[in-house]
């Protein structure tokens, strides 16, 4: 099976997670220039036909949105840009693959990922999902969701 990168963008910090057969491989929380460099390295290294990148990307759902939103909306173009193999997920999206309902709140999907991937733990006893905090849950969340096949988002103008 092939290894799955997610991302969760932010407009400031990014989280990046790596999952593989159902196991946490590794972790990313940090500024954007950096998890757009990690990215990088690893789109351009030996193993890239084994892994895939999947990013959750900005959906509306009829709020008004800030600067913040727009920030983080440069920056998906900026990994787009970077890595036009990249694909994209709203989060819906990845709300109906992990607990079936797009109403699910981030509770609803951290406990989903506990049953799938186990309990947090502790540092002297780790458990499947030791480490996630924060916008890594979701960056998990994605990951989890394109591995489960989850509808991409298409881009059918810039494709174009």
């Amino acid at each position: 099976m092939k290894i799955i990168i997610g991302v969760d963008p932010g407009n400031k910090e990014t989280a990046l997670v790596v999952i593989r057969d159902g196991k946490i491989l590794d972790h990313f929380y940090g500024a954007n220039d950096e998890a757009l460099e990690i990215l990088k390295e690893l789109d351009h290294c030996h193993f890239k036909p084994c892994f895939e990148i999947y990013c959750e990307m900005i959906a509306s759902y009829g709020m008004p949105v800030g600067k913040s939103i727009f920030d983080t909306c440069l920056f998906i173009g900026r990994i787009i840009e970077a890595l036009p193999s990249v694909k994209l997920i709203t989060r819906n999206v990845v709300k109906n693959a992990i607990c079936n309902s797009s109403k699910a709140k981030d509770a609803n999907i951290r406990q989903a990922l506990i049953d799938i991937y186990g309990e947090v733990g502790t540092k002297k006893n780790q458990g499947g999902t030791f480490g996630m905090s924060g916008d890594k849950w979701a960056a998990l969340a994605v990951a989890t969701a394109s591995q489960r096949g989850a509808k991409l988002y298409e881009i059918s103008e810039l494709e174009k």
